[in-house]
């Protein structure tokens, strides 16, 4: 979508508010976590029919955001969403939030554990650029459940209420992400990270309510990932089929 860059490195002021709808073709965002430009918009090219968005994280940050946003977003026709997890105060959550979407970003995921005030910030911030957010409600790793699960409903109730576009729940316990379908209720988002090398199967999080599952490594770290991205999303396809209607997004 972006041909031209602006003064700042990111999409052209005239294609800033021209963000690419998230939509769950295949239920798989892909975690594309590699610290080599080139071989991320290899990737990412490769990976494009079978997967409904790319996700980049601090882990591809040393090559530069501008950079990296940029050429993945030049490079295939998929929304992109800034895994930042943003923990600070109102002032930096929104500004973090801003450059993101300003350099190409059409959504950003934030920690939730921060409070009302910097999930409130920033889901406004990313509102006024039409960028989406997602609020972390616990992490897909073991260590999520001492500290973030016994706060992770009142994280999803307050996302819902603030109007964020969805909410991280963990794959690799399903239980929990069919709880917070529960809370959130049908309109909001819900990502399911843990996929794959953290233990979770394909289709565990969807069958308990996520709308999208992101792998990472089950996919970068293969030798094709192109045609591993490809039966991953056949293997999702089957399970997706088995869903009532009314709980696939159009």
């Amino acid at each position: 979508m972006a041909s031209q860059r602006s003064s700042a490195g990111g999409v052209s002021t005239d294609k800033l508010l021209e963000r690419r709808k998230l939509v769950a073709r295949t239920g798989i965002v892909h975690a594309l976590d590699v610290d080599n430009l080139s071989r991320a918009i290899l990737i990412a090219k490769s990976v494009e029919p079978y997967v409904d968005a790319i996700k980049v994280s601090w882990a591809v940050m040393e090559l530069g955001c501008k950079e990296v946003f940029y050429e993945v977003r030049r490079s295939v026709n998929l929304p992109i969403i800034a895994d930042f997890k943003v923990a600070d105060i109102p002032e930096i959550s929104s500004r973090i939030v801003q450059k993101a979407i300003k350099l190409g970003a059409d959504g950003v995921i934030l920690q939730g554990f921060v409070g009302e005030e910097s999930m409130k910030a920033c889901i406004e911030e990313a509102h006024r650029y039409n960028g989406i957010t997602f609020v972390v409600t616990e992490m897909s790793h073991s260590g999520a459940e001492l500290f973030m699960q016994p706060v992770g409903a009142k994280i999803a109730e307050l996302a819902r209420e603030l109007g964020s576009d969805g909410i991280i729940a963990p794959a690799t316990r399903p239980e929990r992400t069919r709880e917070y379908r529960r809370i959130v209720g049908k309109d909001l988002i819900i990502m399911s990270p843990g996929v794959g090398a953290q233990g979770a199967d394909v289709g565990d999080a969807i069958k308990a309510g996520a709308d999208f599952e992101v792998i990472g490594r089950k996919i970068y770290e293969a030798e094709n990932p192109g045609e591993a991205a490809k039966k991953l999303s056949e293997k999702m396809s089957l399970v997706r089929m088995e869903l009532p209607s009314s709980r696939l997004s159009s």
